[in-house]
C-alpha cells in the first residue's frame, strides 16, 4: 500500500518530543532495503512542524500506529536509552490466522535482522548471528470463521490479537505470531499470499494488520509517565463490521496490565 500524502496525526507535543499516529505503508527513514524510497515519515513530519525531528524507535513499513520522535539531541538520547531497555510499554492489535489460545507468552529467541538482510534469511556466506531473547505476551479478543475455502480447510478462521512485547526485536510480533502458526494478515514476508488477498477484499485495504495502539512512556526531562493512544485505523474497522465484531474490540481496556506487577 503506498502512503498518501497527507498531514499526519499528532497525538502529543511539548519542547522536546513529539508522538504521531504513523499511517500503513509509511517508512520511518531510508533504510537499505527501501535505497529507491521517497517518503519518509521523519522528513514528512520535520515538514509539517518546520523543525528537525530525531528518530528514537521504528514501526515496520506496514505496520501503524504510535511512534515518537525527539525535537532535541538531548531527548533524543534519553528516549532512546529507554527504547534500547525495553522500558516503553507497548500494545498492539493485529488481525491472524486461525484461532490462538485465549492468551499466551511467546517466549522464542530472535536472530537479528539487519536493514541489508533478506528478512526471509541471512546473507548467503555471512557468519551466524546469535539469537536474541524474544517475549510477546498475548490475548485473543475475538475470533470469525467465515465459510470460505481456502487450501484445504472447507471455511477459513481469523481472529483479533492483542500483542504486548516485552523485548523489542525486529519484526518481532510478526515473527512470534507466525513461530505459533498464527502470522499476521496482510504479512507478506511471513504469512500466506490467499489469505492476505481475501482479507483486503473484505477491508477495501491490502496493508498489514498490525497496530501499535498504545504505548507508555517516560518523559525525557521530567519522568513523568506519558499514555499515547490511537486508534487501528479504518481497515480494523472495515473488518470488524465484515467479522461481525463489536467495534468496542478494537479499543481494549487501557488498564490491562503489560508487565504483570510493574
Amino acid at each position: 500500500m503506498e502512503a498518501d500524502v497527507y498531514m499526519l496525526d499528532i497525538l502529543y507535543r511539548d519542547e522536546v518530543m513529539i508522538a504521531i499516529d504513523k499511517p500503513s505503508g509509511l517508512l520511518v527513514h531510508r533504510t537499505a532495503l527501501d535505497r529507491h524510497e521517497t517518503e519518509f515519515a521523519v522528513q514528512r513530519l520535520r515538514d509539517q512542524i518546520g523543525r528537525r525531528v530525531w528518530p528514537v524507535h521504528r514501526l515496520d513499513r506496514g505496520t501503524s500506529g504510535v511512534l515518537v520522535f525527539a525535537l532535541d539531541a538531548a531527548a533524543a538520547h534519553a528516549l532512546a536509552q529507554q527504547f534500547a531497555q525495553h522500558l516503553p510499554a507497548k500494545r498492539y492489535l493485529a488481525v491472524v490466522r486461525g484461532h490462538p489460545p485465549e492468551s499466551g507468552e511467546i517466549d522464542h529467541p530472535l536472530r537479528r535482522i539487519d536493514d541489508a538482510i533478506d528478512p526471509r534469511g541471512a546473507r548467503e556466506g555471512a557468519e551466524p548471528v546469535a539469537a536474541q531473547p524474544a517475549v510477546t505476551r498475548y490475548r485473543r479478543l475475538a475470533v470469525a470463521e467465515m465459510p470460505v475455502a481456502i487450501d484445504r480447510y472447507p471455511s477459513s478462521r481469523y481472529a483479533l490479537v492483542e500483542a504486548m512485547p516485552l523485548t523489542g526485536r525486529t519484526h518481532q510480533i510478526r515473527r512470534h505470531l507466525k513461530h505459533i502458526a498464527h502470522p499476521v494478515i496482510g504479512d507478506a514476508t511471513y504469512g500466506k499470499g490467499a489469505h492476505n488477498r481475501y482479507v483486503a477484499g473484505l477491508c477495501g485495504e491490502s496493508r498489514l494488520l498490525l497496530a501499535c495502539i498504545h504505548m507508555h512512556i517516560r518523559h525525557p526531562l521530567s519522568g513523568a509517565g506519558i499514555e499515547l493512544r490511537c486508534g487501528p485505523g479504518t481497515a480494523f474497522e472495515r473488518l470488524a463490521e465484515a467479522f461481525g465484531w463489536n467495534a468496542a474490540v478494537l479499543l481494549p481496556d487501557a488498564v490491562h496490565p503489560l508487565r504483570g506487577s510493574q
